[in-house]
């Protein structure tokens, strides 16, 4: 069963409030989740592994072109259902342009930022409240995302200094902390695009889990203040009670006397 989705949500996809455009998205997430997964797979392996196979390599192409028309199918249906559909395709550009450009080698990496958006927004779901989780779910795939793109757009380039996958993990990893060594770095225009998309994502993460751990904190300080609250209103509560138990006493001695 597919997790329900927030009414407050931000996905472009979501900003015409269209009931139909939503369902079929809640009908497709789970499997275009998996799709992204069979891309990343289909991306990754002739990267970390150039000297495959033809064949194999082929099956990858096949594979990719395969996500592709799942992702121009998902696309084509929300925009058959919507009813404002100049609306639907200003908010979903980057689905417009996975479905227009042709399927050239950089191009790719457009699919590869949307496969990353679904498991990205998926994992943010499912890990809601689990800080750690969320941050370690979204720097992996991140670090991984990026070194599969700068090693595809790298590799080979005159100057280049990143030649095999573990090159482009280890840029990943250092431009992901921002620590910027120097020793590695981007020399083809694509390859900066990468760069700058990384960085913009690492600092993107960042803000989430900063904003999540903020949230909690400030859930649990709510939660412990009315726990002293209604502790305290207790109190008050005993006090009045027996308060009135002594009026009551006094007036019976008194009445008495």
């Amino acid at each position: 069963m597919a997790p329900e989705r927030s009414s407050t949500s931000t996905s472009p996809s979501r900003a015409d409030d269209d009931p139909r455009v939503a369902a079929w998205e809640e009908r497709m997430e789970w499997p275009l989740v998996g799709v992204a997964v069979v891309f990343l797979v289909a991306y990754a392996v002739p990267i970390a592994a150039p000297a495959m196979p033809a064949v194999a390599a082929q099956a990858c192409q096949a594979v990719v072109w395969v996500t592709w028309a799942v992702f121009a199918v998902d696309y084509l249906g929300r925009l058959a259902l919507t009813r404002r559909r100049w609306f639907f395709v200003r908010y979903n550009l980057l689905d417009l342009a996975i479905v227009l450009l042709p399927m050239l080698r950089p191009l790719r990496l457009l699919m590869l930022v949307r496969s990353v958006n679904d498991l990205n927004r998926a994992g943010a779901r499912r890990l809601r409240g689990h800080v750690v989780q969320y941050a370690a779910a979204g720097t992996s795939v991140l670090i991984l995302a990026g070194a599969l793109a700068i090693t595809d757009a790298e590799r080979g380039a005159e100057g280049s200094s990143v030649e095999n996958l573990g090159d482009g993990f280890w840029w990943a990893l250092v431009t992901m902390t921002t620590v910027g060594y120097g020793d590695m770095y981007p020399v083809t225009v694509m390859g900066r695009f990468v760069a700058v998309g990384l960085m913009l994502g690492g600092v993107a993460l960042l803000g989430v889990v900063t904003a999540t751990l903020a949230s909690w904190l400030v859930e649990r300080v709510e939660e412990s203040a009315e726990g002293e609250h209604q502790a305290t209103r207790g109190q008050v509560d005993a006090l009045h009670d027996e308060l009135r138990q002594l009026r009551a006493e006094l007036r019976d001695l008194r009445a008495d006397g």
